[in-house]
């Protein structure tokens, strides 16, 4: 994989001066039927996703192409997702830039890294165990450099949001927040950019983006973000157990 730099002056006292783009030499997209990239459609099939209740108690299964597609009336399949903020020791935050290739909110901006639990050995998976593994997946850390008691747990956000009317979304969302310096390989086919963003600094950051940001971002920015970004040092003590809380 090439990895190139991409340095933007976004003004001069910012010290977000550099994007990153994750590329590798241009080829040909191959399509399926549906005009879906390839490997994008391999996975909507392959991938069993977690079906869940309104409390997230798992109920059955579906493919992650069964829990994408919206329907006539609007509606998808409740299924169970993570989304895992992370931060350097320095308290920068990771923003990331979906890929043109993804089925769902293409070259929207968004956090960390945003997928799904999978039922695999005839059982679901574990939030933090699906979040190690997508995590070395898409942004190439090292599954060393995921202790899985540097994970925290804050809360869950149960929202609906109908996409572009074909793909949308409707999930419980495991918000997760993980802090270290930690070795960034992004994988091309899921994160076309990134960057560490200082906290002082994002309210001006985001404006200069050339592309939306994902609803579930958008919702933890808005409403949680910066009471918990203020208090990394001590960010156990206002993780929550207990019900979901639904801010959409």
């Amino acid at each position: 994989m090439l990895v190139r730099k991409l340095t933007r002056s976004l003004w001069s006292t910012l010290r977000v001066e550099k994007r990153f783009l994750a590329s590798e030499p241009v080829k040909p997209a191959t399509l399926d039927k549906d005009g879906l990239e390839l490997a994008q459609a391999e996975a909507l099939d392959k991938d069993i996703c977690l079906l869940v209740d309104e409390k997230d108690n798992f109920i059955g299964t579906a493919t992650k192409r069964e829990c994408h597609k919206v329907g006539p009336d609007g509606d998808v399949l409740l299924h169970r997702a993570f989304s895992v903020f992370l931060f350097n020791k320095r308290g920068d935050m990771f923003l990331q830039r979906r890929s043109s290739q993804k089925v769902t909110y293409p070259d929207y901006y968004t956090n960390a890294c945003c997928s799904h639990p999978l039922y695999i050995d005839e059982k679901p998976e574990e939030i933090i165990t699906a979040a190690r593994r997508r995590m070395n997946h898409e942004l190439g850390i090292p599954l060393d450099q995921l202790d899985p008691e540097l994970f925290t747990f804050m809360t869950r956000v149960h929202y609906h949001d109908p996409g572009d009317g074909v793909w949308g979304e409707h999930e419980i969302d495991h918000i997760l927040f993980f802090q270290s310096d930690v070795k960034v390989k992004p994988n091309s086919d899921e994160i076309s950019e990134y960057c560490f963003v200082p906290q002082a600094e994002v309210n001006s950051f985001l404006p200069t983006l050339e592309g939306p940001i994902t609803p579930w971002f958008n919702m933890i920015r808005r409403h949680r973000l910066k009471l918990w970004w203020d208090n990394l040092h001590r960010i156990k003590e206002l993780a929550e157990s207990g019900e979901n809380t639904k801010i959409c």
